[in-house]
């Protein structure tokens, strides 16, 4: 299994409901818990991933991606982010033309290259495709984010050095 294919299933996870799933093979065992109690923790529907190595031997490609998930995944089971639901809740009813641009990765997000320095794109700014419009730092690499496609910045969805996960929107542009 790798990396993407278990990404895939922890959005799976937490977009089905399902409390927990567990997938067993030869040479390694996962498990997804989500929390179904939104109440018992803000994040409730980010699930929580338990990645257990078997002690058998492991082929190359997985050794390397496999010690990658446990540094990844203790990201949800941390408080969850509280700009991703407010974010969520104030957005505007979204045109169908409207464009989001998402997070290709956990981390903290920057509107800025340095705090002395102005936000790489403001609301109503023209961004052309490839312009940086913000920084995520994952695991002390600063990882510059571009647009992928041109148009006008509608709105952030995100407060400045706020934890993003795996595909959260970011930005919505309008490419019109």
């Amino acid at each position: 299994m790798n990396l993407n294919e278990i990404q895939d299933l922890i959005k799976f996870v937490s977009k089905s409901g399902v409390t927990e799933v567990e997938i067993e093979k030869k040479d390694f065992k996962i498990t997804i818990k989500s929390d179904a109690n939104p109440k018992r923790r803000r994040g409730a529907n980010e699930p929580e991933t338990v990645v257990q190595h078997m002690p058998m031997a492991i082929p190359q490609m997985q050794a390397m991606a496999m010690p990658q998930m446990p540094a990844s995944a203790p990201a949800p089971a941390a408080p969850a982010p509280a700009a991703a639901p407010a974010a969520a809740a104030e957005e505007p009813a979204k045109d169908s033309k409207h464009i989001d641009i998402k997070s290709p990765m956990i981390g903290t997000f920057y509107r800025k290259p340095s705090p002395d320095k102005p936000a790489f794109v403001e609301v109503g700014d023209m961004v052309q495709k490839g312009d940086v419009v913000c920084i995520i730092e994952a695991m002390k690499l600063f990882n510059e984010i571009e647009a992928e496609v041109s148009g006008k910045l509608v709105k952030v969805l995100v407060d400045e050095n706020s934890p993003v996960e795996y595909d959260q929107p970011l930005f919505i542009i309008d490419p019109s």
